[in-house]
């Protein structure tokens, strides 16, 4: 049993980041081992999302891999009326089983991470996931510099069906896609 105490609350947060990211890193290795190196990790298994770590295990479950390296937050307020436009854009949230409806008005953060296996040369794409209280609302993917926005799980799907094309072996988990 170890006992860490630390008075500064900085350094007990730093510590307990730390002894996180060394169980993770313990599990994920145990898991290779014992499944064969197929290992699936949901999207609906993260419980609250409080890091940049929690943003990665967010969109590792629809599949993507994230730069947590170029993670940015910003403010952003979800607007009490909704245009056509914005109506449109929740739709797409909607697809990864998020609805905007219940925070109109609020404000959330607004994290985005860098997709590296989605961009090219011409373009970047960041994965986006709005929290509320540490509680994801919405997720997107947003190309930049063109500003087109894509629901998570047509891009999973597109990801997967390039895969196979590829003859690669692909692995989806079934959590990763709300049901119909």
């Amino acid at each position: 049993m170890f006992l860490f105490t630390v008075t500064k609350p900085g350094l007990r947060q730093a510590g307990a980041l730390a002894l996180c990211a060394v169980c993770l890193c313990g599990t994920v290795a145990a898991a290779v081992h014992f499944t064969g190196g197929a290992v699936t990790v949901s999207a609906a298994a993260v419980p609250g999302i409080e890091t940049t770590q929690d943003i990665g295990t967010y969109f590792t479950g629809y599949g993507f891999d994230t730069d947590l390296a170029s993670a940015a937050v910003d403010k952003v307020k979800i607007p009490k009326k909704w245009d056509d436009s914005f109506t449109a854009f929740n739709q797409i949230v909607q697809e990864s089983g998020l609805d905007l409806a219940d925070y109109k008005g609020k404000t959330v953060e607004k994290w985005t991470v860098l997709c590296p296996q989605l961009s090219t040369g011409d373009h970047d794409t960041y994965c986006v996931l709005l929290v509320y209280k540490a509680k994801a609302v919405g997720a997107y993917l947003l190309q930049k510099p063109s500003g087109e926005v894509t629901g998570l799980v047509t891009a999973a799907k597109a990801s997967a069906d390039a895969a196979l094309e590829e003859g690669e072996t692909v692995e989806i988990s079934a959590d990763a896609f709300p049901e119909d």
